[in-house]
């Protein structure tokens, strides 16, 4: 058996380091992920699509900004319902396309961590009156190359999570534009009552002054029915005023501006539906459904994942290679020599052997799972609340329309026919009437709060409600922590 020279031994392993090093990079390069054509919003559209039958894009293009102002445009020539006001939300909402932008962040930092560790090449010169010495040197961090498939694969996790944040968002902008619209329509709902009653007030107020001046009608009750048109007139101005402000809340969900700001909105809201929704598939639906328990669970997996990691790595504190080529050559004529070799550096913590960060990986991870419980068991809850105060609020919408406004308008009637023939004095006809239009604009109300709560159950099933689900930083903590070890 041929024994080897210390200059053969050391040029084969430098051989052998460098065809691993190599076969090791084509391996990681072939792995390597690349930009989606979508920047990832392919399952944001597919998700949002199903659950609210809605046109999603991300704006990153002229192309794609021309596509959604036409789309916006055309929904806004005709007088906006609320699943109108919806999708110009989604296409118009800056701070949505904001999250979406935040997807395209995700999506970059997971195609760069899917990369393998870029490896230092450098080079020295070193001169003195007998030489010319040359080295050349290249390092590569063994422990990036070891972990780069969990590290990736957490990564990619980080970015699906990202992506249904980027779905929560979306939900989150449509419930915010469908409150603000039921709100916006209520309102102009109200001032067109609150305007009617005010004209026929001022009527009643001009017969009176002229039956005044007759001496047919008391100074008294003359009064009466000045006040009664003076309190409608600051009832009127007070409801406008409220109802501007609720329509600027629904030009700043929809992120409108300019000739935008013209849209038409109903003269009232929809009608109550026929029936209401049971509550036999709420609570299943939200669990199914609900994307915050859905960023939860990843963040549970990702989490295990990153757990592994830790465990795997926690005894390495450096592993750091390193393939040296040498040149030396003579100042003079001399021949150059030319040489190689390999460095290890290994360094193994004396003191902390990694239990510290194993038995804190472990809490984390434990804290993720007690979390998903906690959200699961609040989805439900919340679904149950949510659809309580729907039913609740459409029965009490359903009560003012059958019962109590077609009793108003006989008692209203009624009292002018006796006023009429001097059975009851203009105060009570008057008191009467305050009590009507109470009654019409509580209607009014009460139909809002249900369009209110049936959205409130929508997001209580979906998610987008106002309650933001936490986006964990634990994961990132956790992986980041592997990566330095």
């Amino acid at each position: 058996m041929k024994l080897l020279s210390a200059t053969e031994l050391r040029s084969n392993v430098t051989t052998a380091l460098r065809a691993g090093l190599l076969a090791g990079f084509a391996a990681l390069l072939a792995g390597c992920r690349t930009f989606s054509p979508d920047g990832g919003m392919s399952p944001v559209v597919g998700f949002i699509g199903q659950a609210l039958n809605k046109d999603v894009v991300a704006v990153r293009s002229p192309e794609d900004d021309l596509w959604a102002r036409g789309a916006v445009e055309s929904l806004l020539k005709r007088p906006l319902t609320a699943d109108a006001a919806v999708q110009v939300a989604l296409l118009s909402n800056r701070g949505l396309q904001a999250d979406y932008n935040e997807l395209g962040i995700s999506e970059a930092v997971m195609i760069a961590n899917s990369r393998p560790p870029v490896p230092t090449f450098s080079i020295s010169n070193v001169s003195t009156p007998l030489e010319l010495d040359i080295e050349r040197q290249i390092v590569v961090a063994i422990l990036g190359l070891i972990t780069q498939p969990a590290r990736t694969k957490i990564a990619e996790d980080r970015f699906t999570q990202a992506q249904l944040k980027a779905a929560w968002a979306t939900l989150r902008v449509a419930a915010e534009a469908r409150r603000a619209y039921y709100r916006a329509v209520a309102a102009r709902e109200t001032v067109s009552a609150l305007t009617r009653f005010k004209e026929a007030a001022e009527a009643t107020a001009k017969l009176a002054k002229q039956l005044g001046e007759t001496g047919a009608l008391n100074e008294l009750d003359q009064a009466r029915q000045q006040v009664f048109y003076a309190d409608l007139t600051a009832q009127v101005a007070t409801a406008q005023r409220q109802a501007m402000v609720e329509r600027e809340q629904l030009v700043r969900v929809m992120g409108l501006w300019g000739y935008d700001l013209d849209f038409t909105l109903p003269a009232a809201l929809p009608r109550l539906p026929g029936k209401p929704r049971t509550l036999s598939r709420v609570e299943q639906e939200a669990m199914d459904r609900r994307v915050d328990l859905q960023i939860a669970l990843f963040e549970v997996e990702a989490l295990a994942k990153s757990f592994g990691l830790t465990r795997k790595t926690r005894f390495i504190n450096v592993l750091d290679a390193s393939g040296i080529s040498k040149t030396q050559k003579d100042k003079g004529d001399g021949p150059s020599v030319d040489g190689g070799g390999f460095s290890i550096e290994f360094q193994v913590p004396i003191f902390d052997f990694g239990r510290p960060r194993v038995r804190q990986a472990e809490q984390r991870y434990m804290q993720a799972v007690n979390l998903l419980a906690e959200k699961a068991v609040n989805a439900r809850s919340e679904a149950r609340e949510a659809y309580r105060s729907y039913r609740a609020t459409y029965d009490i919408a359903a009560h003012f329309q059958r019962e109590v406004l077609p009793l108003r308008q006989i008692i209203f009637d009624q009292s002018k026919l006796q006023a009429n023939a001097m059975l009851i004095d203009v105060f009570a006809l008057l008191t009467e009437a305050r009590e009507r239009i109470a009654a019409n604009v509580n209607s009014i109300d009460a139909k809002r709060n249900f369009w209110l709560a049936y959205t409130e159950l929508g997001a209580s099933v979906l998610g987008g409600g106002n309650a933001s689900p936490e986006f964990g930083g634990m994961v990132a903590a956790d992986a980041g922590a592997a990566q330095e070890n």
